[in-house]
């Protein structure tokens, strides 16, 4: 492994984790970064779609993920600093004592995603989801059922932001993704490449649970609140999910979980 002591917070070798937080505001043209243990396991993981530039460890951390630290290449530098130094770097206190350094994957969009894609096939697909816990749910939901890609439209937030890869327990650094430049652009290309779009909504009259598993499925969710456009449910399949008790909807990642679980599941 290549160590690397760092004791001087100013140290240019860290300088992409300095002041995380502002510069998740700003961005790191194309780069991002990774926190936590579990995360920077999906990112050295074999089914990753990122690769690691570095690592920054609390010093008291090195022994016990010595194994895990073994699988970076051998020219991806750890850094490796006391606590108090971690903390300054970073701006605020680390208590998990890991980030790294990745680079996304090659910008790809949603046409050559769905290019890709042969047979049945099923896909999450969101419209207008800023919040970034939301973005890494629906990320995370989507590995957990097999969906092949999230795709999104431009009002959706970045999931490469920390807070997203790190809801998604690492699992934005695995699925693919693409973003269309507008809702009618995302169900165009979806249309173009035979994915039936059906689309989630409190008003729909047919209930999530007639839906059979099979085909080449796109399951579509808007915002919290103002949900889809009435002309995109009038182009797509509408579904929704009878609730009691006055209630008209769920968080959007708990629907999409329910919808994924439902277009994935054997038929009984």
């Amino acid at each position: 492994m290549r160590i690397e002591t760092i004791e001087d917070p100013e140290d240019v070798r860290v300088a992409p984790y300095r002041d995380i937080r502002e510069r998740d505001l700003t961005g790191r043209e194309g780069l991002f970064i990774a926190e936590g243990e579990v995360v920077l396991r999906s990112l050295l993981s074999a089914a990753s779609l990122c690769r690691p530039r570095s690592v920054l460890i609390a010093a008291n951390r090195v022994e016990a993920l010595a194994s895990l630290l073994g699988h970076l290449p051998p020219e991806v530098p750890i850094f490796v600093a006391g606590q108090a130094i971690l903390d300054t770097v970073a701006g605020f206190p680390l208590h998990r004592g890991i980030l790294a350094l990745g680079e996304k994957p090659q910008i790809a969009t949603v046409e050559s995603i769905l290019g890709r894609l042969e047979g049945d096939a099923l896909v999450l697909a969101a419209s207008g989801i800023g919040n970034h816990d939301n973005i890494g749910g629906l990320y995370r939901n989507a590995a957990a059922f097999g969906a092949a890609a999230v795709l999104t439209d431009e009002r959706c937030g970045d999931p490469f932001y920390r807070k997203s890869i790190r809801v998604s327990v690492g699992a934005v650094l695995r699925v693919p993704g693409a973003a269309a430049p507008s809702l009618a652009a995302l169900i165009d290309a979806l249309e173009a490449a035979r994915f039936e779009v059906i689309a989630l909504s409190p008003s729909a009259t047919e209930p999530l649970n007639a839906l059979k598993r099979g085909g080449r499925r796109a399951l579509l969710l808007g915002s919290e609140g103002p949900g889809l456009p009435d002309w995109a449910m009038a182009r797509t399949r509408t579904v929704g999910i009878p609730m009691a008790g006055g209630f008209d909807s769920l968080n959007v990642a708990v629907t999409s979980a329910l919808g994924l679980y439902q277009l994935t599941q054997p038929q009984a």
